[in-house]
């Protein structure tokens, strides 16, 4: 029996598949990948069709019992028993190595080639901390193993293109609605035309921006009505909320707009201190770049190619250094 053992969860890991579907009207929140375009990434190099989401940093991670390959995505600092290791591509660790995995993205995906052996629940592998939905209920901790479904299959490693999981920085498009005739036309231009920053306040059930106070043109209480990943709330006091993967099922404040899906992997590389602009499209643009979006994540199997890529230690050694007027510091 193979297993992956966390020796640290990093900020916060927990398993995700592409999501749980069918069971909103129940309450149930569907779950999945914050950023799709890196979790197809990952399992397209893996060959499954579920990884470990990882938040702010990596952790340290082992396994026992026999060897496994592992896919990581997208680029983040990577090393294997202290040596860097390439990324957008496979690896082998083998027992007695160590998997460290520092800072980079604000979320990056690790999948296994063969995955998992987690039963899922309701039809979903994806973990959903606040209800406890998932193996194992919670967010992964120190000391957790995870049994492997399979060990891995003999023949080369795997790689992406270096720019697979790229995104150009953009504003973030909406499509307005479904309720802004409940905001003001000066509130509506605010939220179209102003910077917007992550508070704290953010995580994957959804991100308070604060900024400008967007103006209700009224009551802002309304009877509870259904939430699409997206959503952006404006409760009370004029501070959005863009409603993301472990959204709750309803909601009573107005949605001032919904963020398309295409964008939605630009609000999850935000952590708090970032800013973000909003840009109004209509929605045959909308589909129009859905379709776009869709076709990319389905190409990126036939992107994946054979042969480990090669990791030049000179230019390692030389990232680590001081290069001032030609001088070269004799501290790292």
């Amino acid at each position: 029996m193979i297993e992956l053992l966390c020796l640290d969860p990093g900020g916060l890991a927990t398993i995700q598949d592409r999501g749980r579907f069918g069971w909103q009207r129940f309450g149930v929140t569907p779950a999945g990948p914050m950023d799709r375009l890196s979790f197809e990434a990952a399992v397209a190099l893996s060959g499954t069709d579920h990884a470990i989401e990882l938040t702010l940093f990596g952790g340290r991670w082992a396994v026992e019992g026999g060897p496994a390959r592992i896919a990581l995505t997208p680029a983040l600092t990577a090393k294997v028993d202290g040596q860097p290791v390439p990324l957008l591509t496979t690896l082998t660790l083998q027992p007695g190595q160590t998997l460290s995995l520092g800072g980079g993205p604000v979320r990056a995906y690790l999948a296994i080639e063969g995955g998992f052996a987690v039963e899922p629940v309701l039809g979903s592998r994806s973990v959903h901390v606040r209800s406890r939905l998932g193996w194992p209920g919670r967010a992964l901790v120190a000391g957790d193993r995870i049994r492997l479904a399979a060990a891995p299959a003999a023949g080369p490693e795997r790689r992406l293109p270096a720019d697979a999981c790229d995104l150009s920085p953009r504003r973030v498009r909406v499509v307005l609605g479904p309720q802004e005739d409940l905001f003001t036309p000066a509130g509506i231009a605010t939220f179209l035309s102003e910077t917007f920053v992550v508070s704290p306040e953010a995580d994957r059930m959804g991100y308070r921006l604060d900024g400008p106070v967007i103006e209700h043109a009224g009551d802002y209480n309304l009877v509870s009505d259904g939430i699409v990943i997206g959503s952006v709330q404006v409760p009370g006091n004029g501070r959005p909320i863009v409603l993301l993967a472990d959204r709750q099922s309803t909601g009573g404040y107005p949605k001032i707009a919904t963020v398309i899906g295409a964008d939605l992997p630009l609000i999850a590389r935000c952590k708090p201190g970032d800013s973000l602009l909003f840009e109004a499209i209509d929605v045959a643009a909308a589909r129009a770049a859905a379709i776009a979006f869709s076709q990319r994540l389905a190409a990126l199997p036939g992107l994946v190619t054979q042969g480990a890529v090669v990791w030049d230690q000179t230019s390692e050694r030389l990232l680590g250094l001081q290069l001032i007027d030609g001088a070269v510091s004799a501290q790292p």
